[in-house]
């Protein structure tokens, strides 16, 4: 175990997190997951710059949440996009869990002028009206590599996503937070569910999204978090063994 004061337990299940959202397809060699320290809220927990589906609990390090930097003077490389994870905590107390990724079917919302990622189904009424798009365009002009390498563009990002549970990044991906890492991992999922149901619905015509109340009252769904969890941490740590 690395030498962090959280919850060994936390450091188990970020390891669990990073491998799901590998074995669910919605992170690949990129992406990254993070979490609040439990016993420190100025703090959280991210991997070394790696690939999610080979994070093990000695990889993971622990960063301020004030600079988006590691605690330990002789950390390991750092992801480059830390300051999504630093800023949006910054700006959010409330979220304890940030999801980044570049899911595939989630992605032509963000570039597809006028498309929406509106909720279709009970389980994503968590989308709200649909999120919000942040244009690095309007932060740092038309010639940027169109990540997150700053806390200034963190913080532009963590403005996009206001009161939010997921902003859309032009030709980039997404960012999913969460009150708890559980939820984060099961809004980033259902996420790239409901824009697939998207994709495979528009060409047949006119959608029928979930009206405002419909997805508001589609969070009784996430009171049962543990039990996809569950499953999809017994199906990631079989596969890990195989």
């Amino acid at each position: 175990m690395p030498d962090i004061d959280a919850s060994p337990g936390l450091v188990e299940d970020l390891v669990d997190a990073n491998h799901i959202l590998f074995h669910q397809g919605i992170v690949d060699a990129f992406g990254h997951v993070s979490v609040r320290n439990d016993r420190d809220p100025g703090r959280f927990l991210l991997a070394r710059n790696m690939a999610p589906a080979q994070v093990t609990a000695a990889d993971v390090v622990e960063y301020e949440v004030a600079s988006g930097e590691a605690v330990a003077p002789d950390a390991p490389r750092p992801y480059l996009e830390r300051f999504i994870h630093s800023e949006i905590y910054r700006a959010r107390p409330d979220v304890v869990a940030v999801v980044h990724n570049h899911s595939p079917a989630v992605l032509p919302f963000g570039i597809v002028k006028g498309a929406r990622l509106r909720p279709a189904c009970h389980m994503c009424g968590f989308l709200g009206e649909g999120p919000p798009l942040f244009e690095i365009r309007d932060h740092a002009g038309d010639a940027t590599d169109l990540l997150i390498r700053s806390r200034e563009l963190g913080a532009a990002l963590a403005r996009t996503l206001g009161a939010a549970r997921v902003v859309l990044m032009r030709g980039h991906g997404c960012t999913v937070v969460a009150d708890s890492l559980r939820l984060a991992v099961y809004r980033a999922v259902y996420t790239e569910v409901n824009a697939r149901l998207l994709l495979q619905s528009l060409p047949l015509g006119e959608v029928e999204y979930l009206t405002p109340e419909e997805a508001d009252a589609g969070h009784t769904t996430e009171g049962q978090v543990d039990r996809p969890w569950n499953l999809w941490r017994a199906q990631a740590r079989a596969a890990r063994q195989a």
